[in-house]
């Protein structure tokens, strides 16, 4: 999740499972330790555009280095911030604030390998966005509380909020996935797989996403008090015989579209500039418009594929989204 987040959560844990008065200096460290895991992010290369993609959310996410990352934080955190604490409480602070980030990323859809280095599995729950003000903001609340009267009981209060939202996002998750199993066999469609991702920044929206016959068929699911579903498009899957006819098997080319490959769960397609991406993610559920993907350069198979990025919305996108969310009838698509 968001760095706002994940801070916020391994400062409340932190909080709420080490009892001391120094209320602060727990949060603090426990913020810290929430957040650490993600200097994967700097495991980048020049060479390699899809190196990110295997390291973010690998080693340092997972729930063997937990007490090794831990220990990492706690050591640097005595160091440079000379906290009023004895070591075992230091390090407890940074253990139970570690702890919760690998964990929090695998309620989200992108994927985090929980189990490394014995699988490369990416565990994803899909129960919530990966940036939600409605699961942060009383996080944020409780633990300025707790910090404000030196008081580990609402740390566990907002354990308990987050504990209960995520259950929400397990039950909402699975109102979609039936939802569009229903739609599915009205359309006559035998299901290969089916997967409900939510919606940025909320756990009423979903865009599902089902592979039947060779296609993927998205659409837009709201499950609050009523239900509304606004039926997305369809593009066919990936094949590479049909679409990039002259490449080398042996390449570095096709090596790195099996990388993203893994990556993206196998939910792959082309779009219009004859670019493979990953369908998964979209701006608006119901639509297919592609976040990011792979360029192939067939003329030069040595060297690595190009990685791109689209996050771009309109104005009239970001309407659209607020009507999927919030109105009782579907919006006109593009």
């Amino acid at each position: 999740m968001d760095p706002v987040s994940q801070g916020a959560i391994g400062a409340t844990f932190a909080v709420a499972t080490v009892r001391r008065n120094k209320v602060a200096s727990i949060a603090l460290i426990g913020a810290l330790a929430g957040l650490a895991p993600d200097v994967d992010v700097f495991f980048q290369s020049a060479s390699d555009p899809l190196l990110f993609l295997e390291y973010h959310r690998q080693f340092t996410h997972s729930l063997l280095f937990i007490p090794f990352g831990a220990l990492i934080v706690a050591l640097l955190a005595r160091v440079l911030l000379r906290p009023d604490l004895d070591w075992r409480t230091i390090y407890l602070s940074a253990l139970a604030g570690y702890a919760t980030h690998g964990l929090l990323d695998s309620f989200t859809s992108y994927g985090t390998q929980l189990f490394w280095p014995f699988s490369d599995y990416r565990v994803a729950w899909d129960n919530i966005s990966i940036v939600d003000p409605l699961f942060t903001l009383p996080l944020l609340v409780t633990i300025l509380i707790a910090i404000q009267r030196r008081s580990n009981f609402f740390g566990v209060i907002g354990m308990a909020w987050a504990s209960a939202y995520l259950l929400f996002g397990f039950s909402q998750y699975n109102r979609a996935i039936d939802l569009a199993g229903s739609l599915a066999e009205s359309r006559g469609h035998e299901i290969q797989r089916l997967d409900a991702k939510p919606s940025f920044g909320n756990s009423l929206l979903f865009k599902t996403i089902y592979e039947s016959n060779g296609f993927y068929y998205v659409d837009s699911i709201r499950v609050g008090f009523d239900v509304l579903i606004c039926e997305g498009t369809s593009i066919e899957k990936l094949n590479l015989d049909t679409s990039f006819p002259g490449l080398d098997l042996g390449s570095r080319q096709f090596l790195d579209v099996e990388r993203f490959r893994w990556f993206s769960d196998n939910y792959l397609a082309v779009d219009s500039k004859n670019r493979i991406f990953d369908m998964r993610y979209s701006m608006l559920p119901n639509e297919i418009d592609p976040m990011w993907g792979i360029t192939l350069d067939l003329k030069n198979p040595s060297e690595h594929v190009q990685w791109w990025t689209d996050r771009s919305l309109t104005s009239d996108e970001r309407s659209r989204f607020s009507d999927l969310l919030t109105k009782e009838s579907c919006p006109n698509q593009k």
